[in-house]
């Protein structure tokens, strides 16, 4: 279905492809799977016609092809699905599927028949989406499947998804993968841009491998597993599992007493949540998204107004909840939020301004009290100590941090966290997006603080991570906590049950 031969990009000084061969077989789920930077995408892009390639090759149905624009891929069948999602909010899901390619005449728009053909292909894809429905009331779930029907609205019968799964619920991951197996039933071809490598092996038919911009292995899925997988993208063995000591559990460090915080409708977003955590330990916090982790992470870090909590949040004997977020990073709380881009980083700003937001007013950053003047070389400094201590790369703290792919982000963010010492830290997803060698490196740093005394309470979409990570799980419904429950000896049924259901 689709080959490439010998392709070679090259942007500026980086060779982001090495001479890359993939091949695709018709009728197959493809995973292409590797580091962030390995090429992966470039690879796909310049097969979407997004980037030419420097030399090499691309061949459809075997035959050489020349595709310079997604113009281009798309009158050859093939569509892609970016990582973020190309949509317009404030239009209706027929209006965004049929942009660029409107039914009817110039002067004449035919919505009527564009909404009928979404519908038809909606129910022989199962992909149960309202063509009337504006895009900004649909679910991140529901915004992925548009973008699917976008391509298939163009007769897509290859279609490249990039890190597909990286925003969904493990709900919806299971839903998603059910669409995609429907798809290839029905002679459809999908490539699947991935590092989740659980995800690869329950999918994908035939696995690309990919390091440092060159293939490295091809493998059948049936005849691989994840340690084989993880090996070839890292180029060394990974630990797949997390590997800690027994913590050394203290006085409680952050109380939460009957906390609740109220919409502006009246609603309870969180509703009557009470628990502890300790220092030297970790307390993970399950549930489908949308259960009220968002508000309860947000209303501990101060970024909820104090109108809106009831209840009590205690650190060190006081009732802190009239106390805003600057104040209590002053007393000790850290945070790594579920949204590096909105609430983590400032996109535009350097590596070097990125990794002293937070503490820019402080000695020695603040040459004088209150941040009046900055000190260029302690900025550089704190700058060079967190990008070499937590790998980020590339190493260069003059970069703008949009520069970074999301897993270096992520390190960027938790390294100016971890260098507050914090007494409790917050922290949201922490691998959502992030590559294998990354989880692997930033899972022995949360548990290195734990280690250390640190409180920390952990919100994550990962089962997997959540269960692993944690010294006592709790899991969240509805805004309730439903049920505490040990995870050495909790069963996933177990704890799914308590996710979905509250009992």
């Amino acid at each position: 279905m689709l080959e490439l031969r010998q392709i070679t990009k090259r942007f500026g000084a980086v060779l982001a492809n090495d001479q890359v061969d993939i091949v695709v077989k018709p009728g197959t789920i493809h995973a292409i799977v590797g580091e962030n930077g390995a090429g992966k995408s470039t690879a796909m892009r310049i097969a979407y016609g997004f980037y030419t390639a420097d030399s090499g090759q691309i061949l459809v149905d075997g035959q050489v092809r020349e595709i310079n624009s997604p113009h281009d891929a798309i009158a050859l069948g093939i569509g892609m699905v970016h990582q973020h999602f190309m949509l317009v909010e404030d239009m209706t899901v027929a209006e965004n599927i049929v942009l660029g390619a409107e039914p009817g005449s110039a002067l004449s728009l035919d919505l009527k028949s564009a909404a009928a053909q979404i519908r038809q292909l909606s129910e022989e894809f199962k992909l149960a989406v309202n063509p009337n429905e504006p895009v900004e009331h649909l679910s991140v779930g529901q915004q992925q499947r548009v973008e699917l029907l976008k391509a298939l609205y163009r007769h897509a019968r290859l279609l490249i998804l990039d890190e597909p799964t990286a925003v969904l619920t493990p709900l919806e991951v299971e839903e998603f993968f059910a669409i995609l197996r429907r798809m290839r039933e029905q002679g459809k071809t999908v490539i699947i841009i991935t590092h989740k490598l659980s995800e690869v092996l329950a999918i994908s038919d035939e696995v690309t491998v990919m390091r440092d911009g060159k293939v490295v292995g091809r493998v059948q899925t049936k005849d691989t597993n994840a340690a084989e997988l993880a090996r070839m993208m890292v180029g060394r063995e990974v630990l797949l599992r997390v590997d800690k000591p027994e913590p050394q559990v203290g006085a409680a460090q952050l109380e939460v007493r009957n906390l609740s915080v109220v919409a502006a409708d009246g609603s309870k977003r969180l509703n009557g949540v009470t628990f502890e955590v300790r220092s030297g330990e970790i307390v993970g916090i399950a549930g489908v998204e949308g259960n009220g982790q968002t508000e309860l992470m947000e209303a501990l870090a101060g970024l909820v107004d104090v109108s809106r909590i009831r209840g009590e949040t205690i650190l060190g004997g006081k009732n802190i909840n009239s106390v805003g977020a600057r104040l209590r990073r002053e007393l000790g709380i850290a945070h790594i939020p579920e949204d590096r881009h909105r609430r983590g980083l400032l996109l535009d700003f350097t590596l070097a301004e990125n990794s002293i937001l937070g503490v820019h007013y402080r000695p020695p950053i603040a040459a004088l009290a209150g941040g009046v003047f900055l000190d260029e070389g302690a900025i550089q400094r704190r700058a060079n100590e967190i990008i070499e201590q937590f790998d980020v790369r590339p190493r260069n703290a003059a970069l703008p941090a949009r520069a970074l792919s999301g897993g270096n982000q992520q390190k960027l963010i938790i390294g100016r966290e971890y260098r507050l010492n914090p007494k409790v830290l917050l922290v949201s997803q922490p691998t959502r997006g992030v590559d294998i060698g990354a989880i692997e490196f930033i899972h022995r740093q949360l548990v290195s603080l734990r280690d250390a005394g640190c409180a920390i309470l952990l919100v994550s979409a990962e089962l997997e991570e959540v269960t692993s990570l944690s010294d006592r799980l709790l899991i969240i419904h509805e805004g309730r906590i439903a049920g505490e429950v040990d995870p050495k000896v909790a069963t996933l049924e177990e704890i799914g049950l308590l996710m979905t259901r509250g009992h």
